[in-house]
């Protein structure tokens, strides 16, 4: 809603605009009156919108009186059009016409004004009024504040007595937002929730169901199993617009982040969020509980995956399509290709952990704020302390960790993305080179723990690396163990970015089902994992005929969570079981969950 509003008082001169004024300041009428008034300024506690407002007068001096009917003659000759021309056809500001000096005369002008008010759609109404017996002099102003604030024109043609196309948009978006069962109507609980975030306040049963009537009365498809349609609606917010209720439909609008134009504002979609250095962002739990909410919402075949119908239903509310093709290469999906709930969760952890900004604008689009009750999005995203304070504590609160991939053209980068993803070469092959991801993300299990691990590939031409390459939680350096020149590239990295961090690494030996071959540079990679107390070269391989093992990634979500332990206890294989019994203890017992999970759905 604007800030403030500014009324001009324009017209002939001697028809009372000046006493206007001073009647409404001194709540009595003028004894002398200048030719001009002074702008003033009513405060915000004293408006009924509380919005401050300026009121400006305009003067033409030396004039003659004129007649009634040549005064509103001059409405349409020279008021109007003088307005029209110089503001913009598509934001026009609103006229209230003003019939001054009632208490002169014993019948009132409106049948002269209605005609005009019917050719200019941009005037929002007439008020008769008198400033020396004060007459409507509050409701004037009062109806100016509201024609700033609750405008007609973005909302409805006046023409075609429909609503606007962008109106119609935005309240559709609302609708679907507040059809929380998505089953495409508006029951009773949606119906007093709606009432009670827009309104503060629940409707009466009785009062429902005068609601519904209204709609029934008007429209045979406006309420359908005693909920309220779309089209019902979209008829009642006309119904409200064309009885002069405005501001009715505004609160709705506003409510639910729009601004003038019908557009969804900065404020809205962007609130404030501090970030400090080192630190992450996550979505708390509220956040997670309302995401799988509108998963359920849209998974209506309750097959735990979200078809292409779904995924783009469930978008809808959404000015554009955020999710491209890629993102089925970046988290995980079933056997048709669809996104599942762990992989939907999984993206958007992705987009709130490497783009905050983008997360709390598509939560906005989601109407998280309203439907969490909120006071904005920012709510669901928790900032991590400083990485230095875990390193100090040796514990870390996070669940999200950052893994950085990198080595040499061709080692198998991308392959071990894919395979933390369940995918084996085989299905990997099947991945479209213009919908590959250099991001994978996932849960894996430590000591019973769920955390994410964002895997990011790297493509590094030489040992040179930004600080952004460099900043993660761990460090995966691959090379192929079947290429005899493949490791170097990896020591080279180390020693230049990695050997004085206390970022942990692992060196991985990808395509160990391939022949092994002596690397040409010295030392060997088991001797210099051993010379830099690394954990020895993991050998990887994708190329199974099942789902590839996890274990190697379990490895290096641990690292990131303990950083401080000293690589000589990351060699210990009591250390790695114990983190391997606890996840697949707690993967046991996530997948009976789930089969409980989707009986219960």
């Amino acid at each position: 809603m604007r800030k403030d509003v500014r009324i001009l008082l324009v017209g002939e001169p001697r028809v009372g605009k000046t006493s206007l004024i001073m009647s409404l300041v001194s709540e009595e009428f003028p004894d002398e009156v200048p030719p001009r008034a002074e702008e003033i300024t009513i405060p915000a506690d004293v408006t009924p919108e509380r919005v401050p407002t300026h009121i400006v007068d305009y003067s033409e001096a030396e004039q003659t009186d004129e007649q009634l009917y040549q005064e509103i003659s001059k409405v349409t000759s020279q008021w109007i059009p003088l307005i029209n021309d110089r503001t913009d056809k598509d934001s026009r500001v609103p006229l209230i016409l003003v019939g001054n000096k009632s208490d002169l005369v014993e019948h009132s002008s409106m049948e002269t004004i209605l005609p005009i008010m019917n050719q200019y759609t941009e005037i929002e109404t007439c008020v008769e009024c008198s400033a020396k017996n004060l007459k409507n002099i509050s409701e004037l102003f009062y109806y100016a504040q509201k024609a700033v604030l609750h405008p007609t024109g973005p909302l409805y043609c006046p023409e075609e007595k429909e609503m606007k196309p962008a109106c119609i948009k935005a309240l559709t978006r609302i609708f679907k937002i507040t059809d929380q069962d998505n089953d495409g109507i508006l029951n009773d609980a949606e119906l007093n929730f709606f009432q009670r975030a827009c309104f503060n306040t629940p409707l009466a049963p009785q009062a429902l169901e005068d609601v519904k009537n209204v709609v029934r009365k008007n429209m045979s498809d406006g309420v359908f199993d005693n909920g309220l349609t779309l089209k019902g609606f979209l008829f009642l917010h006309t119904l409200f617009i064309q009885r002069g209720r405005h501001e009715t439909t505004w609160t709705v609008l506003r409510r639910f982040g729009y601004d003038d134009d019908l557009e969804l504002t900065q404020d809205y979609l962007f609130p404030p969020l501090k970030i400090p250095p080192d630190c992450t962002t996550e979505l708390n739990h509220n956040a997670y509980l309302f995401l799988q909410s509108v998963f359920d919402k849209h998974d209506l075949d309750r097959d735990c995956g979200l078809s292409p119908d779904e995924l783009k239903d469930l978008f809808k509310v959404f000015p554009y399509m955020p999710w491209g093709p890629d993102v089925h290469n970046t988290v995980c999906t079933n056997d048709r290709g669809w996104i599942t709930y762990q992989g939907y969760l999984s993206q958007w952890t992705l987009t709130t952990y490497l783009d905050v900004q983008r997360c709390l604008e598509y939560m906005g689009y989601l109407g998280y704020s309203i439907i969490s009750e909120q006071e904005s999005q920012a709510a669901a995203v928790t900032v991590t302390r400083d990485k230095k304070i875990d390193l100090q504590k040796k514990q870390t609160q996070r669940n999200v960790f950052r893994c950085n991939v990198i080595g040499m053209k061709g080692c198998g980068k991308s392959a071990f993305l894919q395979a933390f993803l369940g995918r084996n070469l085989m299905r990997q092959r099947q991945i479209r080179e213009d919908h590959k991801s250099f991001y994978a993300i996932s849960t894996t299990y430590v000591y019973g723990q769920e955390k994410y691990l964002l895997l990011h590939e790297l493509f590094a031409d030489s040992e040179f690396l930004s600080d952004s390459e460099i900043s993660c939680d761990v460090v995966c350096l691959v090379y192929d163990s079947s290429n005899p020149s493949s490791f170097e590239f990896c020591a080279r990295i180390f020693k230049q970015h990695f050997m004085d961090s206390k970022t942990p690494c692992m060196i991985v030996a990808a395509k160990s089902d391939l022949h092994e071959v002596k690397q040409d540079c010295s030392p060997s990679p088991s001797d210099f994992c051993r010379k830099h107390k690394m954990p020895p070269p993991q050998p990887f391989t994708c190329n199974t005929v099942d789902v590839p093992s996890k274990d190697i990634y379990i490895k290096l979500t641990t690292m990131a969570m303990y950083p401080h332990v000293m690589q000589a206890d990351l060699k210990s294989s009591t250390f790695w079981l114990r983190a391997s019994v606890g996840a697949t203890m707690f993967a046991v017992l996530g997948f009976a969950m789930y089969r409980a999970l989707l009986k219960q759905r």
